[in-house]
């Protein structure tokens, strides 16, 4: 039998075993709710046959190589940890061979995970981004022995959080049972054991509302539409994309029953939502007397209260109480249970009216009172995203707020903490309990983009822990949509157990042959390349994809200043021309693309990968290939645009009808790309929709939904964009060849039409056809494929011949 090769052991289980005290153990709040989870956890007998249905849908080949057992935190120390070990009665083929033990079914599976991929050199990523790779596992009664001793691994930390509020909507709006299934058992096997919850809460908010003779027909104007709820939840806006069918609420709730029973089952702590002061209109009538103010203008063109300015009962009524009350009461009467932690994010881009540090604290204490009210156990969990996002939130402000409630009470999610932590700023959050996260912002949207800071994700939550005077209890993922950038949450989900820093140069030699299923020299200097550029973004910037051809600039092309050059630009399109001279635009012309590393080097990766094409079968591979061409020809797009536009202000017409064409054609050559992997698909998107619809209207509204949400939302006058456009774009092939070429052509007509008549360029007639084009393509009912076709790596080479060989960007 193999044995645990000797890098892997270096790597690691150098590190010592003993982690440094938690501050859960400082705060007896957290003490008590700790323990309460332990006691409130199903049998050992429900929490194994939970692990073990994981083993049987992730490798049924191997069902009977594995058995799990339940064990107390006194065997670990009186932490929380898994035991990896040889099975004692393992003697021939079709007996248990490995032996894991762990505190709760979440410690089981990511002892089965870690298993896997530290001895077997597996990986396990989201089908779209490649799925598992499990062929290097060997077969059964041969899996790799560890040490005769057994492998203890233990959490620093207590918790590992998943999921951010608008994740729900970004990439789980459209979800069934099937797919939610598989997200539990990922969050298992990466063990994740605080995980947000928020499906079904809208029915919740209809029998509550209902106690306070609020109808049915009143939340109409309340809740968003099925691809909106996350920004109605947080008082945004109202009503845009709905009403709700009575189906999708109840549906909804039947769906949140299945995902919570399956968590518990786990021994997870799923996160519930609590009360935020957001109320519908009809309340203000129904209480007169009570303290509602009509929130400011949220990204709306005119302030159209249609859909902006929603009402926010202030915390400090007799009201909130009572609603808070009530909804956590509703809660337990519809799960039987719940984890005792809450959501609840009042003033996430929503500034609060006075910022008296008392006014501010008595909110706070308002807030918590609602929640403890229903539930006398309750821990409010706060997104700590409104301390980065406005400044409004000063010292004495934002001590005022996490003092309102007594320490250990309120835990803040630090969402930015891998590239501006609030933490080490703070005084520790003024000595109140936060789970340090990596991903808020590391995809807006869930727009794709290569993109991350690998060094900052091995080192920052170790730093943080060891601090001095640390209030860290968690860490977390806290991205604003999944299944993309794999690499980033394959060492992410790691940190929750590793005592000491990751080193990324050695972790990063291992990531190919784990994902690829075999060591590919070439591949390993692929990576490495990009680990030194792509993920390692250090300029602090956040990343939000503008790059044109998703992002498509709205302005008049004369503004857009470009580098001085005392001649046009050249129409071919080789090396020296777009080496010779970098264009760049004033900060002010538009929304320019984010770019942090050297687009050469990104070629160089891709040239490695081209020449490790007999790989193309594995899926893994060719998703990698597929993503790192699209973005090293998205960047080159930029640089096509910027020469179409230098040649229109040299009023070369020749230059502007071939670099036109030339984007033009790309955005094409893109999208044949992108059909080949079913990762990069709109159809997918569009389909699933459709799929949770119970009528013909209903697939209607819900389609609406999600092309909406993808394009331009939520509002816009014939000639005003919203200003939420493109917003949620995304590289899915179906929707360059269908959209964004589309609208490119309509924008470069009236470049060439103000060049042939001399006359400047109609920006507003420009304005009126585009937004018309994306209205219409809301409401068009065209099917897209559900399955990616095509020779990927072909297509790349071919690609890589017609656009990249002969240029450096």
């Amino acid at each position: 039998m193999a044995s645990i090769p000797l890098l892997l052991f270096l790597l690691f289980f150098s590190a010592p075993r003993l982690a440094h005290p938690s501050p859960l153990t400082h705060h007896s709040h957290l003490s008590h709710l700790l323990e309460t989870h332990e006691r409130e956890r199903p049998p050992a007998s429900v929490q194994e046959a939970a692990a073990r249905g994981v083993l049987s849908r992730l490798l049924p080949s191997h069902s009977s190589s594995f058995d799990f057992q339940i064990i107390d935190k006194e065997k670990c120390g009186g932490d929380t940890c898994f035991i990896i070990s040889n099975h004692p009665s393992f003697s021939n083929k079709g007996h248990p061979e490995i032996l894991i033990r762990g505190v709760s079914g979440v410690e089981l599976s990511a002892g089965l995970h870690w298993y896997l991929k530290n001895w077997c050199l597996a990986h396990i990523s989201w089908e779209k981004t490649g799925g598992t790779q499990l062929f290097s596992v060997p077969t059964p009664g041969s899996l790799p022995h560890v040490h005769s001793a057994g492998v203890l691994i233990k959490r620093p930390v207590a918790w590992s959080y998943y999921q951010n509020a608008v994740t729900s909507s970004y990439s789980m709006a459209w979800w069934d049972w099937e797919r939610w299934e598989k997200e539990i058992d990922w969050m298992a096997l990466q063990g994740i054991n605080l995980p947000l919850a928020f499906n079904g809460q809208e029915a919740i908010w209809q029998k509550v509302f209902q106690k306070f003779n609020i109808s049915n027909s009143d939340l109409d104007d309340f809740f968003g539409g099925p691809a909106f709820l996350a920004w109605s939840r947080m008082g945004n806006m109202h009503g845009w994309g709905g009403p709700l069918p009575q189906t999708w609420l109840d549906d909804q709730l039947a769906l949140q029953k299945k995902i919570l029973s399956r968590m518990f089952e786990f021994g997870m702590s799923p996160v519930l939502p609590a009360f935020s002061g957001n109320v519908p209109s009809a309340l203000k009538s129904k209480f007169p007397s009570a303290k509602i103010t009509r929130l400011g203008n949220w990204f709306t063109v005119d302030s159209n209260p249609r859909w902006c300015c929603t009402y926010l009962l202030d915390a400090t009524d007799p009201l909130f109480i009572d609603i808070g009350k009530a909804f956590i009461e509703q809660q337990f009467k519809e799960y039987g249970r719940t984890s005792h932690i809450y959501n609840c994010d009042t003033f996430d881009e929503n500034t609060p009216p006075v910022d008296e540090p008392k006014y501010i604290s008595s909110l706070g204490a308002a807030i918590f009172k609602g929640m403890q009210s229903g539930d006398t156990d309750a821990i409010w969990l706060m997104q700590g995203w409104l301390f980065s996002y406005d400044p409004f939130w000063r010292p004495l402000q934002m001590k005022a707020l996490l003092h309102s409630v007594p320490i250990g009470r309120l835990v803040v999610l630090d969402l930015f903490a891998e590239v501006k932590p609030i933490w080490n700023t703070s005084e520790q959050f003024f000595n109140v309990p936060y789970i340090w996260k990596v991903c808020m912002l590391h995809n807006f949207a869930a727009n794709i983009e290569m993109y991350g800071i690998l060094d900052s994700i091995a080192s920052g939550p170790i730093e943080a822990r060891k601090s001095e005077n640390s209030t860290m209890v968690g860490v977390g993922m806290c991205m604003e949509g999944i299944e993309q950038n794999p690499v980033v949450y394959d060492l992410m989900s790691e940190m929750a157990f590793h005592q000491k820093n990751v080193d990324v140069k050695t972790w990063i030699k291992l990531y190919p042959q784990r994902r690829y299923g075999r060591s590919i020299p070439a591949l390993q200097d692929a990576w490495r390349i990009l680990y030194e550029s792509i993920y390692n973004c250090t300029d602090g910037a956040y990343d939000k994809n503008r790059d044109v051809i998703v992002a498509f600039p709205d302005v008049d092309p004369s503004i857009i200043s470009l580098s001085e050059n005392s001649e046009p630009a050249n129409v071919n399109f080789g090396r020296q021309l777009l080496a010779q001279r970098q264009l760049k635009t004033v900060s002010d012309s538009y929304d320019q693309p984010h770019i942090w590393y050297s687009t050469v080097d990104v070629i160089n990766a891709l040239e490695l990968f081209l020449a490790s094409g007999d790989y193309h079968l594995i899926c893994s591979f060719r998703y990698d290939l597929v993503d790192l061409t699209r973005q090293a020809l998205a960047k080159y797009a930029n640089q096509v645009f910027l020469r179409t536009i230098e040649a229109y202000q040299y009023n070369d017409l020749e230059g502007v009808t071939v670099f036109s064409q030339h984007f033009l054609g790309l955005v094409k050559d893109l999208d044949m790309l992108l059909s080949c992997h079913d990762g990069f698909l709109l159809g997918p998107w569009l389909e699933s929709a459709k799929h949770l619809a119970r009528d013909a209207e209903q697939e209607k509204q819900y389609e609406w939904n999600a092309r909406t949400q993808i394009t331009m939302w939520f509002d816009n006058t014939e000639t005003e964009a919203s200003l939420l456009r493109d917003y949620g774009n995304k590289y899915w092939s179906g929707l360059l060849q269908d959209y964004y070429g589309p609208r490119a052509a309509i924008y470069f007509k009236y470049l060439l039409k103000s060049l042939v008549t001399g006359h400047a360029f109609e920006l507003e007639n420009w304005r009126r056809e585009w937004i018309s084009l994306t209205n219409k393509w809301q409401m068009s009912r065209k099917v897209f494929t559900m399955e990616g076709s095509g020779d990927a790596l072909n297509i790349s080479r071919w690609l890589y011949d017609k656009y990249l060989r002969n240029t450096k960007l």
